[in-house]
């Protein structure tokens, strides 16, 4: 190892602990991210981090908690890192369970110490607060080691997501294309595409910006876990290791009925928000996965105090099928309560 990446690996290394990349075996470690308040100062704020590696071979890096109150793929990455083994695997498993830590443990969606969003924080800049050093340490150490990135998300609190897997567009052809195979793989009954760099300080606009395939989930939500999406995504995540080449086949076997076919592919254009211009009480008209049409009413808001006024009834703006409904009953004016993604036929991807 020459001088200069000698010091690149000190610093990474200083940046974690119980871990030592490039070891074959088990590690259960954590990154460092340092904050100053009344509570934290000269303590370190622990992300917990496994690497399960069997040796050389490509790089999985699986992120869950980028939201502290998404639970479904928190729970499938505790599990993955309790029940496989180095002997499992023909590359390395780097798996991040709760990446916003801080959130993870409070409950909530972005970091209850800085109010930071780490899907919003990428590529951080490792000095600021606890959030960008997370996004720092994600992008700066270990995303550059992947081959395959899968960012773990569900509706959180606010929300809820038919199962899917969710990609942006592009970067350029032969990503996308790889892109629409893994989304394949994963074998959700959804995917939702997205216009290129949507959140351009996310995890997946860094992915892309690496040029690493990087992909994310949507597993339902609403602050709970649900079983049906976490039975999904159990038998989907072995299929993309192993195609991959990071999980050995046979090493997590699939249940009988994992022959999913083709997913439902959704987009999300301008014109599938559904918004509040009123404060008061939302009543969904549709459930999630219902096929509505342009001009059809999808939701009410009630007023709490008027009594005598009618409701206000909201129509969809767009053909498609309802993706993602809003979960807290309570809103006001700006809350988006519905959104309705065109399909979009295969032959277009």
């Amino acid at each position: 190892m020459s001088q200069a990446a000698a010091v690149v690996q000190n610093a990474v290394s200083a940046r974690f602990t119980g871990i030592e990349f490039g070891k074959p075996g088990k590690q259960l470690g954590y990154g460092h991210v340092v904050h100053s308040d009344n509570v934290h100062d000269g303590s370190v704020i622990p992300v917990p981090v496994a690497v399960i590696s069997s040796g050389p071979g490509p790089t999985a890096l699986l992120v869950a908690g980028t939201h502290g109150d998404e639970y479904e793929g928190q729970v499938v990455l505790h599990e993955l890192i309790r029940e496989t083994q180095p002997q499992h695997l023909g590359g390395t498993l780097i798996i991040v369970p709760a990446a916003n830590s801080a959130a993870v443990r409070g409950g909530m969606r972005v970091s209850p110490i800085d109010g930071g969003n780490l899907n919003r924080s990428y590529p951080g800049t490792g000095d600021d607060g606890p959030t960008s050093q997370m996004a720092r340490l994600v992008a700066g150490a270990l995303l550059p080691r992947a081959d395959v990135v899968l960012d773990l998300h569900s509706g959180g609190s606010n929300s809820s997501y038919v199962p899917s897997t969710f990609i942006y567009r592009g970067p350029d052809e032969a990503l996308w294309e790889r892109k629409v195979r893994a989304a394949r793989l994963l074998r959700l009954p959804y995917a939702i595409v997205v216009p290129p760099r949507l959140e351009p300080g996310s995890l997946s606009t860094a992915g892309d910006d690496a040029r690493i395939l990087t992909l994310s989930t949507e597993l339902v939500g609403g602050g709970t876990v649900s079983r049906a999406a976490l039975a999904m995504i159990r038998r989907g995540l072995p299929a993309l290791l192993c195609d991959a080449g990071v999980m050995r086949p046979g090493a997590n076997p699939e249940p009988e009925d994992s022959n999913v076919g083709e997913p439902v592919w959704l987009e999300l254009v301008p014109e599938s928000t559904v918004t509040s211009l009123v404060t008061g009480i939302f009543e969904p008209l549709v459930d999630l996965g219902d096929r509505v049409r342009a001009g059809e009413p999808v939701a009410r808001v009630h007023f709490i105090d008027e009594l005598d006024r009618a409701p206000v009834e909201y129509v969809a703006r767009t053909d498609g099928i309802a993706a993602i409904v809003r979960r807290q009953s309570l809103v006001s004016v700006g809350k988006h309560l519905v959104y309705i993604a065109p399909e979009i036929p295969i032959e277009k991807l």
